[in-house]
Protein backbone atom coordinates (compact mmCIF):
# COMPACT_ATOMS: atom_id res chain seq x y z
CA UNK A 1 0.00 0.00 0.00
CA UNK A 2 3.04 2.44 0.44
CA UNK A 3 4.64 1.63 -2.45
CA UNK A 4 1.30 2.13 -4.20
CA UNK A 5 1.12 5.69 -2.33
CA UNK A 6 4.68 6.78 -3.56
CA UNK A 7 3.72 5.82 -6.70
CA UNK A 8 0.73 7.79 -6.92
CA UNK A 9 2.49 10.61 -5.28
CA UNK A 10 5.64 10.80 -7.97
CA UNK A 11 2.80 11.10 -10.88
CA UNK A 12 0.81 13.69 -9.23
CA UNK A 13 3.91 15.61 -8.45
CA UNK A 14 4.97 15.45 -12.07
CA UNK A 15 1.61 16.55 -13.25
CA UNK A 16 1.89 19.46 -11.08
CA UNK A 17 5.11 20.41 -12.21
CA UNK A 18 4.15 19.89 -16.01
CA UNK A 19 0.99 22.02 -15.58
CA UNK A 20 3.00 24.87 -13.72
CA UNK A 21 5.45 24.53 -16.58
CA UNK A 22 3.16 25.25 -19.44
CA UNK A 23 0.69 27.56 -17.67
CA UNK A 24 0.89 31.01 -19.57
CA UNK A 25 -0.54 32.83 -16.68
CA UNK A 26 1.87 32.04 -14.03
CA UNK A 27 4.86 33.81 -13.43
CA UNK A 28 7.97 32.93 -14.86
CA UNK A 29 10.04 32.50 -12.19
CA UNK A 30 7.59 29.81 -10.85
CA UNK A 31 7.76 28.38 -14.28
CA UNK A 32 11.37 28.43 -14.36
CA UNK A 33 11.40 26.25 -11.31
CA UNK A 34 8.95 23.80 -12.14
CA UNK A 35 11.18 23.49 -15.53
CA UNK A 36 14.83 23.42 -13.44
CA UNK A 37 12.73 20.14 -11.45
CA UNK A 38 11.54 18.50 -14.26
CA UNK A 39 15.16 18.37 -15.59
CA UNK A 40 16.28 16.41 -13.04
CA UNK A 41 13.37 13.87 -13.50
CA UNK A 42 13.47 10.89 -15.74
CA UNK A 43 10.63 9.54 -18.06
CA UNK A 44 8.61 10.36 -20.72
CA UNK A 45 6.21 12.38 -18.92
CA UNK A 46 9.11 15.42 -17.73
CA UNK A 47 10.52 14.46 -21.50
CA UNK A 48 6.69 15.51 -23.13
CA UNK A 49 6.35 18.84 -20.98
CA UNK A 50 9.88 20.07 -21.87
CA UNK A 51 9.30 19.34 -25.27
CA UNK A 52 6.16 21.27 -25.62
CA UNK A 53 7.49 24.18 -23.71
CA UNK A 54 10.47 24.42 -26.43
CA UNK A 55 7.32 26.16 -28.23
CA UNK A 56 6.20 28.52 -25.82
CA UNK A 57 5.75 32.29 -26.01
CA UNK A 58 8.58 32.93 -23.89
CA UNK A 59 11.30 32.67 -25.58
CA UNK A 60 13.65 32.41 -22.30
CA UNK A 61 11.63 29.41 -21.38
CA UNK A 62 11.61 28.02 -24.67
CA UNK A 63 15.04 28.16 -25.02
CA UNK A 64 15.87 26.84 -21.38
CA UNK A 65 13.74 24.13 -22.28
CA UNK A 66 15.63 23.01 -25.36
CA UNK A 67 18.84 23.53 -23.08
CA UNK A 68 17.56 21.31 -19.96
CA UNK A 69 17.05 18.54 -22.78
CA UNK A 70 20.40 18.73 -23.52
CA UNK A 71 21.70 18.28 -20.38
CA UNK A 72 19.27 15.09 -19.71
CA UNK A 73 21.20 13.79 -22.59
CA UNK A 74 18.00 12.11 -23.70
CA UNK A 75 17.99 10.41 -26.89
CA UNK A 76 14.19 10.38 -27.34
CA UNK A 77 14.40 14.15 -27.72
CA UNK A 78 16.25 14.34 -30.92
CA UNK A 79 13.24 14.29 -33.24
CA UNK A 80 11.81 17.14 -31.43
CA UNK A 81 14.90 18.90 -31.30
CA UNK A 82 15.65 18.90 -35.06
CA UNK A 83 11.83 20.09 -35.68
CA UNK A 84 12.94 23.52 -33.59
CA UNK A 85 16.73 23.73 -35.20
CA UNK A 86 15.00 23.26 -38.68
CA UNK A 87 12.27 25.74 -38.07
CA UNK A 88 13.60 29.04 -39.21
CA UNK A 89 10.27 31.11 -39.58
CA UNK A 90 9.02 29.24 -36.09
CA UNK A 91 11.42 29.43 -33.74
CA UNK A 92 13.76 31.90 -32.24
CA UNK A 93 17.40 32.54 -32.91
CA UNK A 94 17.82 31.90 -28.95
CA UNK A 95 15.44 28.78 -28.93
CA UNK A 96 16.92 27.30 -32.42
CA UNK A 97 20.82 27.99 -31.01
CA UNK A 98 20.04 26.11 -27.55
CA UNK A 99 18.46 23.26 -29.65
CA UNK A 100 21.59 22.99 -31.65
CA UNK A 101 23.65 23.06 -28.36
CA UNK A 102 21.45 19.97 -27.18
CA UNK A 103 21.83 17.85 -29.90
CA UNK A 104 25.71 18.28 -29.61
CA UNK A 105 24.86 17.39 -25.62
CA UNK A 106 23.42 14.15 -26.73
CA UNK A 107 26.21 13.32 -28.88
CA UNK A 108 24.33 11.14 -31.25
CA UNK A 109 26.06 10.90 -34.88
CA UNK A 110 22.69 10.32 -36.46
CA UNK A 111 22.36 14.32 -35.79
CA UNK A 112 25.28 15.59 -38.35
CA UNK A 113 23.68 15.90 -41.37
CA UNK A 114 20.88 18.67 -39.92
CA UNK A 115 23.89 20.20 -38.01
CA UNK A 116 26.06 20.52 -41.16
CA UNK A 117 22.89 21.78 -43.28
CA UNK A 118 22.24 24.45 -40.30
CA UNK A 119 26.04 25.48 -40.22
CA UNK A 120 25.50 27.09 -43.56
CA UNK A 121 21.42 27.63 -43.93
CA UNK A 122 20.41 29.40 -40.89
CA UNK A 123 20.59 32.99 -40.94
CA UNK A 124 21.66 33.29 -37.04
CA UNK A 125 25.76 33.44 -36.79
CA UNK A 126 24.73 32.31 -33.50
CA UNK A 127 22.95 29.55 -34.60
CA UNK A 128 25.53 28.96 -37.30
CA UNK A 129 28.36 28.75 -34.45
CA UNK A 130 26.55 26.62 -32.31
CA UNK A 131 25.99 24.21 -34.84
CA UNK A 132 29.92 24.20 -35.42
CA UNK A 133 30.40 23.41 -32.08
CA UNK A 134 27.92 20.51 -31.44
CA UNK A 135 29.57 19.04 -35.07
CA UNK A 136 32.37 19.16 -33.27
CA UNK A 137 31.35 17.84 -30.05
CA UNK A 138 29.84 14.95 -32.29
CA UNK A 139 33.10 14.03 -33.52
CA UNK A 140 35.05 14.06 -30.72
CA UNK A 141 32.55 11.16 -28.86
CA UNK A 142 33.32 12.53 -25.67
CA UNK A 143 29.88 13.88 -24.97
CA UNK A 144 28.58 10.83 -22.48
CA UNK A 145 31.82 11.67 -20.76
CA UNK A 146 31.39 14.85 -19.96
CA UNK A 147 29.16 15.47 -17.00
CA UNK A 148 32.03 13.38 -15.02
CA UNK A 149 34.75 15.92 -16.42
CA UNK A 150 32.84 18.71 -15.24
CA UNK A 151 33.41 20.26 -12.09
CA UNK A 152 30.17 21.61 -12.48
CA UNK A 153 28.26 19.22 -13.11
CA UNK A 154 26.85 20.49 -16.67
CA UNK A 155 27.33 18.87 -19.98
CA UNK A 156 29.69 21.60 -21.46
CA UNK A 157 29.29 22.96 -25.48
CA UNK A 158 33.19 21.61 -25.49
CA UNK A 159 35.26 19.27 -23.42
CA UNK A 160 37.24 21.94 -21.21
CA UNK A 161 41.03 22.27 -22.32
CA UNK A 162 43.80 20.27 -20.09
CA UNK A 163 43.95 21.22 -16.47
CA UNK A 164 47.95 21.21 -17.22
CA UNK A 165 47.75 24.27 -19.97
CA UNK A 166 48.51 27.58 -17.45
CA UNK A 167 45.85 30.27 -17.81
CA UNK A 168 47.93 32.37 -19.84
CA UNK A 169 48.43 30.35 -22.34
CA UNK A 170 44.40 29.54 -21.83
CA UNK A 171 44.19 33.18 -22.07
CA UNK A 172 45.97 33.68 -25.28
CA UNK A 173 43.55 31.39 -26.79
CA UNK A 174 40.34 32.38 -25.78
CA UNK A 175 40.73 36.15 -26.67
CA UNK A 176 42.45 35.14 -30.14
CA UNK A 177 39.87 35.96 -33.07
CA UNK A 178 41.36 33.76 -35.28
CA UNK A 179 41.51 30.48 -32.95
CA UNK A 180 38.47 28.22 -34.13
CA UNK A 181 35.25 28.68 -31.92
CA UNK A 182 35.59 25.22 -30.45
CA UNK A 183 38.97 25.37 -28.91
CA UNK A 184 38.37 29.53 -27.65
CA UNK A 185 35.05 27.42 -25.70
CA UNK A 186 37.51 24.21 -24.75
CA UNK A 187 40.27 27.29 -23.25
CA UNK A 188 37.14 28.92 -21.76
CA UNK A 189 36.05 25.94 -20.02
CA UNK A 190 39.56 25.18 -19.11
CA UNK A 191 39.86 28.59 -17.17
CA UNK A 192 36.74 28.07 -15.07
CA UNK A 193 38.11 24.88 -14.22
CA UNK A 194 41.24 26.75 -12.79
CA UNK A 195 38.96 29.26 -11.20
CA UNK A 196 41.69 31.51 -9.98
CA UNK A 197 41.76 35.44 -9.60
CA UNK A 198 44.06 35.29 -13.09
CA UNK A 199 41.59 33.08 -14.65
CA UNK A 200 38.46 34.71 -13.90
CA UNK A 201 40.35 37.75 -15.13
CA UNK A 202 41.33 36.39 -18.79
CA UNK A 203 37.55 35.14 -18.74
CA UNK A 204 36.07 38.90 -18.07
CA UNK A 205 38.51 40.53 -21.06
CA UNK A 206 36.26 37.68 -23.44
CA UNK A 207 33.01 39.56 -22.71
CA UNK A 208 34.84 42.04 -25.63
CA UNK A 209 35.02 38.96 -27.69
CA UNK A 210 33.34 39.72 -31.44
CA UNK A 211 31.38 36.88 -31.27
CA UNK A 212 27.82 37.50 -29.30
CA UNK A 213 27.75 33.46 -28.90
CA UNK A 214 31.39 33.08 -27.05
CA UNK A 215 29.91 36.18 -25.07
CA UNK A 216 27.01 34.39 -24.18
CA UNK A 217 29.17 31.50 -22.44
CA UNK A 218 31.06 33.82 -20.89
CA UNK A 219 28.53 35.29 -19.01
CA UNK A 220 27.23 32.21 -18.04
CA UNK A 221 30.58 30.71 -16.94
CA UNK A 222 30.69 33.89 -14.89
CA UNK A 223 27.73 32.79 -13.13
CA UNK A 224 28.71 29.53 -12.63
CA UNK A 225 31.96 30.71 -10.57
CA UNK A 226 29.77 33.53 -8.72
CA UNK A 227 32.69 35.49 -7.99
CA UNK A 228 32.00 39.29 -7.25
CA UNK A 229 35.20 40.53 -9.21
CA UNK A 230 32.80 39.91 -12.50
CA UNK A 231 29.80 41.97 -11.21
CA UNK A 232 31.11 45.31 -12.52
CA UNK A 233 31.53 43.42 -15.91
CA UNK A 234 28.80 42.02 -15.92
CA UNK A 235 26.32 44.89 -15.15
CA UNK A 236 27.66 46.56 -17.51
CA UNK A 237 26.77 44.31 -20.42
CA UNK A 238 23.46 44.16 -18.85
CA UNK A 239 23.13 47.62 -18.78
CA UNK A 240 24.33 47.77 -22.72
CA UNK A 241 21.06 47.76 -24.39
CA UNK A 242 22.46 47.63 -28.30
CA UNK A 243 24.22 44.57 -26.99
CA UNK A 244 22.08 40.86 -27.84
CA UNK A 245 19.93 39.69 -25.65
CA UNK A 246 21.30 36.56 -25.23
CA UNK A 247 24.38 37.91 -23.77
CA UNK A 248 22.48 40.22 -21.54
CA UNK A 249 20.11 37.92 -20.29
CA UNK A 250 22.89 35.44 -19.38
CA UNK A 251 24.77 38.26 -17.38
CA UNK A 252 21.51 39.09 -15.93
CA UNK A 253 21.59 35.34 -14.65
CA UNK A 254 25.09 35.75 -13.69
CA UNK A 255 24.30 38.29 -11.60
CA UNK A 256 21.79 36.60 -9.52
CA UNK A 257 23.97 33.87 -8.98
CA UNK A 258 26.52 36.54 -7.25
CA UNK A 259 23.70 37.50 -5.55
CA UNK A 260 25.49 40.82 -3.79
CA UNK A 261 23.00 43.95 -3.05
CA UNK A 262 24.79 45.70 -6.13
CA UNK A 263 23.54 42.81 -8.29
CA UNK A 264 20.29 42.85 -6.62
CA UNK A 265 19.68 46.38 -7.33
CA UNK A 266 20.69 46.09 -11.06
CA UNK A 267 18.23 42.96 -11.46
CA UNK A 268 15.19 45.18 -10.09
CA UNK A 269 16.46 47.66 -12.23
CA UNK A 270 15.88 45.46 -15.42
CA UNK A 271 12.96 43.77 -14.81
CA UNK A 272 10.84 46.39 -17.03
CA UNK A 273 13.30 46.13 -19.83
CA UNK A 274 12.00 46.69 -23.44
CA UNK A 275 13.46 43.15 -24.09
CA UNK A 276 11.47 40.34 -22.45
CA UNK A 277 14.28 37.85 -22.83
CA UNK A 278 16.04 40.14 -20.56
CA UNK A 279 13.32 41.10 -18.17
CA UNK A 280 12.45 37.50 -17.58
CA UNK A 281 16.16 36.61 -16.89
CA UNK A 282 15.77 39.32 -14.42
CA UNK A 283 12.52 38.01 -12.51
CA UNK A 284 14.09 34.50 -12.78
CA UNK A 285 17.26 35.62 -11.03
CA UNK A 286 15.87 37.44 -8.10
CA UNK A 287 13.64 34.75 -7.65
CA UNK A 288 16.82 32.91 -7.26
CA UNK A 289 18.34 35.47 -4.62
CA UNK A 290 15.23 34.83 -2.39
CA UNK A 291 15.52 30.71 -2.69
CA UNK A 292 19.20 31.25 -2.19
CA UNK A 293 18.86 33.43 0.51
CA UNK A 294 15.49 31.28 2.23
CA UNK A 295 18.10 28.41 2.43
CA UNK A 296 15.78 25.99 0.06
CA UNK A 297 16.73 24.30 -2.65
CA UNK A 298 15.53 25.79 -6.24
CA UNK A 299 13.40 22.76 -6.97
CA UNK A 300 9.42 22.37 -6.23
CA UNK A 301 9.79 19.01 -4.19
CA UNK A 302 9.54 20.86 -1.13
CA UNK A 303 6.81 22.84 -2.23
CA UNK A 304 4.31 19.62 -3.42
CA UNK A 305 1.97 20.35 -1.29
CA UNK A 306 0.13 23.23 -3.53
CA UNK A 307 -2.85 22.04 -5.37
CA UNK A 308 -2.59 20.48 -8.76
CA UNK A 309 -5.31 22.61 -10.42
CA UNK A 310 -4.61 26.05 -10.70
Amino acid sequence: MGLRNSFQQQHDMEVFLQQLLLDPNSPISDRWRALFTLRNLKGDGPRQALIKAMSDASNLLAHEAAFALGQMQDVAAIPALCTVLQDTSSFHPIVRHEAAEALGAIGAAECTPLLQESLVSDPAPEVQQTCELALHRIQQGQALDNTQQSPFLSVDPAVAALSSLSVADLRKVLLNENVPMYERYAALFGLRNHGDSEAVNAIVAALQAQSALLRHEVAYVLGQLQDKVSTKALASTLKDTREHPMVRHEAAEALGSIADEESVELLKEFQKDSEPIVAQSCDVALCMVDVERSGKPFELFHDFEKPLVR
